[in-house]
């Protein structure tokens, strides 16, 4: 059996990082597709986690925005004349 060489184990980790990067990015930007399409929201806002600094705004957005998705179910109040 052969030793691995250099630039077989120099791939393997770069292989390792890339995968490591992939998953990174499919629980960062899943989860938050899904709050932003149940607020109301474009799903595709969801990619602004995956830019730096925008993965602190897009949390605080959601939290202190009014959601068009309660905006539809709540209803209106009567109007008094």
């Amino acid at each position: 059996m052969e030793p691995m060489s250099d630039s077989m184990g120099v791939g393997l980790i770069v292989l390792g990082i890339i995968l490591a990067v992939f998953f990174a990015v499919l629980i960062t930007v899943i989860p938050f597709w899904k709050i932003c399409e149940k607020a109301g929201f474009p799903g595709a806002l969801s990619l602004l986690m995956l830019v730096p600094f925008g993965n602190l705004v897009l949390p605080f957005y959601l939290a202190f925005v009014e959601w068009p998705a309660l905006r539809q179910t709540q209803p209106t109040p009567p109007q008094s004349s």
